[in-house]
């Protein structure tokens, strides 16, 4: 799974005994004056174009020149320096690229480069013309004539909200391969819509895209930073209606999941946080707003395996395409891997070889940004079993992209550059699909162990790469303090009923959604038994519920009692469960009868007989061995059965509850299973099951 990580490690490492790149070969010099940039190529792209050249021995930086030139070659225009080359750009220095954005995609430019050593200006290579890459989309085909506000103004003003809605509803109505849904509305009732986009349709249903283990790009959280919004509605309309084999294949195996503006009343006004001030990208774990709510709700329902978060940074010093993995020490271990895999491992090796500057957020000076946040999307994410990656803009050309003085060209980089972006991701889960649905199902089995101390703020490292590379300069790391640590995490929290379904004032207009509507909508089961309402930890998104229920929690939602398990050990004999039950680490010698109305939570036990829940309020199994039959029936609140091994048969049967769907997931079972008359249907997440015997009804593809 590390196997790109690996790759771009050693390369960095192996060029950082230099800061410059190979020298020209001799035949290239003598062809040439002294220290003159020879082979320069140009590779036309979407909004950009690439540029590459023989490096010069002895060269501390190039200088990228931009001409535009008419049909006949003659310049129109003033020579003008639009790109710096650095070393720490890219991971390879022997072969240095550069994406030249900035320019009206269509237009014709002639390109030269020279080196620098220190400030001394080495001679041009020769020019090469060439006529840059005109929007996306055949003007005389229905569909791909569509345009952006954005571009038909030429960047001179951002697409406005109603022209989205038109646009999406265009792009809809003319492709089976797109459906628009609304996930929700924002405080002053704008649409939230979402794109669903497959081939040759997409899935019809939430249950049914989350088989597809579709992909999630939320395009503009932040209403000031829109670059990545224009860049979604131009992805849309390529993905909606392209004929590339590339493009058919990857939504062949797989739904793309675009949420162009989440933030629709912060792109009306132009803010950065939403029409009641909240920046809600603070906001994703407490889901105060209606507008993060349809978020975590499409992530429930949707389950992306995969996901980028669009924003823009304001640092002029920075890269090109800063980028940042879920950080927070809950993330289980390999959905932090595979995403720092998607980052280092193909975002910087392929913006080595396109010219641009990917790099962790925060590098070069970047400050204090980049920590542990759960309310952080890249975070719950993280925390809610997603690979995922945040991604900035820098918002200004800086010293490497000198011409961004003007307004337009300081546009079309921002959105051309995510433009690119994006299709990697999509590239990267084409080529990973693989690895990243091992790393997810790795990951819940992790998480409903149970196991492991619980922190509520600290960050992962980043760690520096040799220099000179992207990395040379990473995000700071917030270390956990001592007083935000619980090594010994309990089995469940419990709720009062005034906790659970008493009136909130933490929303707009003073007015909240109850703890009991935001845990259902993250998608978390809970158990009524007589004394209160129960929030089991052995689930797949076990990192996250105590920062909201513990008291601990930095940003939390209630301050929940401590559950701690009732059962460890060695137990001989019949077990009768009444009330709330709890066994981690147990070893149970006989059967198990779970009355009506109680509740059974075990992780990390074994149980030697057969295990019967006949009207239960919740069955909760996770990371234990069961030696004989699991008989469910009649449950009324949770049910879930993860990376469990049970040697007999299972029977799952009218169990109702409610909309909260069983969960059968990772589990090795012996015998037949059987699933009938349960409201909802079981389902496995996307982690698939080992049955040694039949499966039946609502279980036969579990």
């Amino acid at each position: 799974m590390r196997r790109q990580r690996s790759i771009a490690i050693a390369v960095s490492a192996l060029l950082a005994v230099t800061l410059t790149s190979a020298p020209t070969s001799a035949s290239a010099q003598s062809a040439a004056e002294a220290n003159q940039v020879t082979s320069l190529t140009v590779r036309q792209a979407d909004g950009y174009a690439t540029l590459a050249w023989q490096p010069v021995d002895g060269a501390t930086d190039y200088q990228i020149e931009r001409t535009a030139v008419g049909a006949d070659g003659t310049p129109t225009g003033a020579p003008t320096i639009v790109g710096i080359w650095r070393p720490n750009r890219q991971i390879n220095q022997q072969s240095p690229t550069f994406a030249d954005a900035g320019f009206n995609p269509g237009d014709t430019f002639q390109w030269r480069v020279r080196a620098r050593a220190g400030t001394t200006e080495q001679p041009y290579s020769d020019p090469v013309v060439a006529t840059t890459t005109a929007p996306w989309g055949n003007p005389g085909t229905p569909g791909e004539q569509l345009r952006t506000q954005w571009e038909t103004a030429h960047a001179a003003q951002y697409t406005s909200d109603t022209d989205e809605y038109a646009y999406t509803a265009a792009i809809d109505a003319l492709s089976d391969r797109v459906r628009v849904v609304e996930l929700g509305r924002t405080v002053q009732n704008r649409p939230i819509n979402m794109l669903v986009i497959g081939h040759p349709t997409p899935a019809a249903t939430p249950d049914a895209v989350a088989a597809t283990a579709p992909v999630a790009i939320n395009c503009n959280v932040h209403g000031n930073e829109p670059g990545d919004r224009e860049a979604c509605l131009i992805m849309a309309r390529q993905l909606a209606f392209s004929t590339d084999p590339r493009i058919t294949d990857l939504l062949s195996h797989t739904t793309v999941l675009i949420v162009p503006t989440i933030n629709g009343d912060g792109r009306a006004n132009n803010t950065r946080g939403n029409s009641t001030g909240q920046d809600l990208n603070r906001d994703y774990s407490l889901i105060r707003q209606p507008e993060t709510a349809a978020y975590i709700k499409m992530v429930r329902d949707y389950r992306p395996v995969a996901g980028y978060d669009g924003h823009e940074f304001g640092n002029s010093r920075a890269g090109d395409l800063p980028m940042l993995p879920p950080r927070h020490q809950n993330v289980a271990q390999p959905i932090f891997d595979q995403s720092q895999d998607m980052i280092e491992g193909h975002m910087y090796a392929k913006g080595a070889e396109a010219g641009w500057w990917a790099c962790p957020y925060g590098c070069e000076g970047g400050g204090n940004v980049g920590l542990s946040e759960e309310t952080i999307l890249r975070n719950t994410l993280g925390l809610k079993n997603v690979a995922n990656s945040l991604l900035e803009l820098r918002s200004s050309g800086g010293q490497t992209r000198p011409d961004e003085g003007n307004t337009a060209n300081n546009r079309r980089r921002k959105t051309y550059s995510a433009l690119w972006t994006f299709h990697q991701f999509l590239d990267y889960h084409r080529a990973d699909r693989g690895d990243i649905l091992t790393s997810r199902a790795e990951s819940i089995e992790i998480q409903a162990a149970n196991t492991g101390r619980l922190v509520f703020r600290g960050s992962r490292p980043i760690p520096a790469h040799p220099a000179p590379h992207p990395g040379d300069s990473p995000p700071p790391l917030d270390a956990p303090r001592a007083d935000l640590i619980l090594d010994n995490a309990p089995c469940a929290y419990k709720l009062t009923d005034e906790q659970y379904n008493g009136a909130r004032t933490d929303g707009p207009g003073g007015v909240g959604t109850t703890v009991a509507q935001r845990i259902a909508a993250h998608g978390w089961k809970v158990i009524k038994t007589g004394d209160g309402w129960y929030v089991p930890l052995n689930q797949p998104e076990r990192g996250l519920i105590p920062l909201l229920l513990d008291t601990k929690g930095v940003e939390k939602l209630t301050d929940g009692e401590r559950v701690y398990p009732t059962l460890t050990g060695r137990r001989d004999g019949p077990l009768v469960v009444s009330g709330f039950t709890c066994a981690a680490d147990a070893t149970i010698n006989g059967p198990v009868t779970v009355r009506a109305g109680a509740a059974l939570v075990t992780t990390g036990t074994t149980i030697s007989g057969p295990v019967t829940a006949t009207g239960a309020a919740g069955v909760l199994l996770a990371d234990s061995t069961i030696s004989g039959p699991v008989r469910i029936a009649n449950t009324t609140d949770a049910i879930s059965i993860i990376d469990v091994t049970i040697t007999g048969p299972v029977s799952l049967s009218g169990n109702t509850t409610g909309t909260d769907a069983p969960l059968l997931a990772g589990s090795t079972i012996g015998g037949p299973l059987s699933c009938t008359g349960n409201s909802p249907a079981p389902i496995n997440l996307g982690v698939a099951n080992t049955v040694h015997g039949p499966r039946t009804s609502q279980c036969a593809a579990l």
